[in-house]
């Protein structure tokens, strides 16, 4: 896995653009759940949009290693 990315000429993190794409993609997930109305069948939907976003985050941080 790359450990720095140049990004007009500063050396950002490799993480970052994967987190900061991540926000969105967990943002687009939990504006369609909201819809559906998961969010009134879980127990604590404070808990379940963190470990949501933990999992979109680790997932594509595993593939961003091959």
């Amino acid at each position: 896995m790359l450990r720095e990315t140049a990004f007009f000429s500063i050396l950002v993190p490799a993480l970052l653009p994967l987190f900061l794409g991540c926000i969105v993609l967990f943002l687009l997930v939990d504006k369609v759940l909201t819809r559906l109305g998961l969010y009134r069948q879980v127990w604590h939907p404070a808990l379940f949009r963190a470990s949501l976003f933990v999992c979109i985050f680790g997932g594509l941080g595993l593939l961003l290693q091959k």
